[in-house]
């Protein structure tokens, strides 16, 4: 694991020199192939050394985190060609993409949760640094001081844990925990981090300020942090969880529900993809609730299509923002005609997100609904409503977005770049061909 991190420090100096875009660009895949060469078969860690090492659920992460950030770095050209403090930009990328490896990797659960919060500060210093609007500001706020309310709790709750069983390291974590509170103070970051209906304000105001890269990284990587978390801490609350998590899934459930209306409403690309975002991950943090092996295999396949598919959207949302420097849904119309290559793109991204087939969102759906049915029947409701208008908001954006008259302030329009389809292809095909070798994804327990 050491060699890996290594590999990630040798880009540190290459931020802080004027380098060629496209030769930092190489060096970001060429880490992540790297890496995807050591995938091993083995259901146990892997790698391990003094407290990092993975398992087949962490090695997912971590090459989704590699693969996002290297997509990141291609979508963002033009904080290069207008040189917005790129180099300082590169070194936040670096610092932020070390932390999320870090996290992932790690064996013992207060490293886990410094890197945890860690990450917080580069995202933050994303949306802060080369956001768009003054309201940045308030939603970089908005996103630390929801994500420290309840980590302070944790802390403390990991101190306990430690002072009472005397061992943190994730493969000594399997003492059962009959403290509701204990429960709740362990797991109301993660629930925050996800996000679950009632904390879910933070995620689109942070989505719909920050730059195309830190929409990206908040929803291809950083709110799977919070379903990772849930799955290696549910060992411990088998009682409790048993007792009280019907609550958290009714949460889910009724507001992916709401949610879901809400998308129909939204007048801005970013806030409409934010919020289906919350929908989404409102049926993982139900699928690991459940306790069950289908809950966490759709869990994890359905973080790991949510991370492909939500990103690719946001990158098409950005693509038109670039050209009409405006996010509203009203303004960006008729692009059919202007970009008519760039509209199957659209279309692709917005069957992927309604979960039709052969994407990965497909299986997910399939596992998580199986998963909570068994669980209870009457989940069946708000599965049909949820799945129901899943494919509402997603032909809203797309049919809203494409068709239609032309907006008379577009003077001049360039089609789409090399670089752009590419981006796009790069999210699309992990997306539809990983379905090919789900088997991968689903027996990782």
């Amino acid at each position: 694991m050491m060699k890996f991190i290594f590999m990630m420090l040798m880009l540190v100096p290459l931020s802080c020199i004027k380098k060629s875009y496209w030769f930092n660009q190489y060096m970001y895949f060429f880490i992540t192939f790297m890496f995807g060469l050591s995938f091993s078969f083995n259901y146990l860690y892997m790698n391990i050394s003094y407290f990092m090492g993975y398992d087949l659920l962490s090695f997912m992460m971590i090459l989704l985190s590699l693969w996002i950030c290297s997509l990141m770095l291609l979508a963002s050209e033009s904080i290069y060609s207008k040189n917005y403090f790129y180099n300082l930009f590169l070194l936040v990328m670096i610092i932020l993409l070390l932390s999320l490896v870090m996290t992932f990797s790690s064996l013992n659960l207060f490293i886990f949760y410094l890197f945890f919060e860690f990450s917080l500060i580069p995202t933050l210093l994303l949306i802060i640094g080369w956001g768009y609007q003054p309201e940045r500001l308030q939603a970089g706020v908005y996103l630390l001081f929801y994500t420290l309310f309840a980590s302070l709790p944790m802390m403390i709750s990991i101190f306990y844990y430690y002072e009472k069983f005397h061992s943190l390291d994730f493969f000594f974590l399997c003492y059962d925990v009959k403290s509701f509170l204990l429960f709740m103070c362990m797991n109301m970051v993660f629930f925050i981090k996800m996000p679950m209906f009632f904390v879910h304000l933070w995620l689109p105001k942070a989505h719909v300020e920050a730059p195309v890269a830190g929409s990206m990284i908040l929803a291809g990587v950083m709110l799977k942090l919070g379903g990772y978390g849930l799955m290696r801490l549910m060992n411990i609350f088998l009682t409790v969880g048993l007792q009280v998590n019907y609550i958290f899934i009714t949460i889910s459930m009724v507001g992916g529900f709401f949610v879901s209306l809400m998308c129909l409403r939204q007048v801005d690309i970013k806030a409409l993809i934010a919020y289906s975002s919350v929908a989404h991950m409102g049926l993982v943090l139900s699928g690991i609730l459940t306790l069950s092996y289908w809950g966490m295999s759709g869990a994890l396949v359905m973080m790991i299509a949510h991370g492909l598919c939500s990103s690719g959207l946001f990158c098409l949302a950005n693509i038109s923002y670039e050209r009409l420097n405006s996010r509203s849904i009203y303004l960006n119309k008729g692009l059919i005609n202007l970009m008519p290559m760039m509209s199957m793109w659209w279309f692709l991204f917005s069957c992927c997100n309604m979960a039709a087939p052969p994407s990965l969102n497909l299986l997910g759906e399939i596992i998580l609904i199986n998963s909570l049915v068994s669980w209870s029947s009457w989940t069946m409701v708000f599965l049909s409503l949820m799945s129901f208008f899943s494919a509402a908001y997603s032909l809203y954006l797309y049919s809203y977005s494409q068709h239609g008259k032309l907006v008379s302030n577009l003077y001049s329009f360039s089609s789409g770049f090399v670089r752009e389809y590419l981006l796009l292809l790069l999210h699309w095909l992990p997306l539809n061909i990983l379905i090919l070798k789900s088997e991968f994804l689903v027996l990782w327990l």
